[in-house]
């Protein structure tokens, strides 16, 4: 009997053993501050620098990306940032895209306090009321921006500005997607 089942674990003893998955343990681990810190910062200043850009075009289609991402990790984390951030990341829109110096700045900052009285009233909120929320503050600041070019220069006709509100609208989700997958990848060790 012991001969029988000696020979049979001499074949088990020549099988390659399993290879053990490595898994990162998802409590008590470390993130990097300076990757939690600079992954939003530079989102948002990246997503600013898409006008430096050489599209050529007569009508301004192209959506405000920096507004956009500061949207969408304002709503997507509501306490990531202080309320004034609003207007450091609006001076370097204003650098970058050209527009008059201080209009994103004000008006990011307005917005940036929207938000937050916002947040204080509302109870909770789903992906739908923040479209909504976002589709709001991107046609307020664009038609600002009209506005504030209007005093500058000759500003054009204000129906040149709804394809670009209605770009802006549409796109905001794929700019939070894109936000929660760089959160993701933040959060990650």
């Amino acid at each position: 009997m012991k001969r029988r089942t000696a020979a049979l674990k001499a074949p088990l003893r020549n099988l390659p053993l399993i290879q053990q998955r490595s898994y990162k343990s998802r409590l008590n681990r470390e993130q990097s501050p300076w990757r939690m810190l600079l992954v939003p910062i530079f989102a948002v200043l990246i997503a600013s620098s898409i006008t430096c850009l050489p599209f050529i075009v007569e009508q301004p289609y192209l959506p405000p990306f920096g507004l956009l991402t500061l949207l969408a990790w304002r709503l997507m984390r509501p306490g990531i940032w202080p309320v004034w951030v609003g207007l450091p990341f609006g001076l370097f829109d204003d650098m970058v895209s050209g527009q008059p110096m201080g209009s994103a700045a004000f008006l990011w900052s307005l917005v940036m306090i929207g938000i937050e009285i916002l947040d204080q009233r509302a109870a909770w909120r789903d992906h739908w009321q923040d479209w909504f929320v976002a589709s709001v503050t991107i046609a307020f600041a664009i038609i600002m921006q009209w506005i504030f070019i209007g005093w500058a220069l000759q500003s054009p006709s204000f129906m040149v500005l709804i394809p670009q509100m209605i770009l802006s609208v549409l796109i905001f989700p794929m700019v939070t997607r894109i936000c929660a997958r760089l959160d993701k990848w933040r959060l990650d060790t």
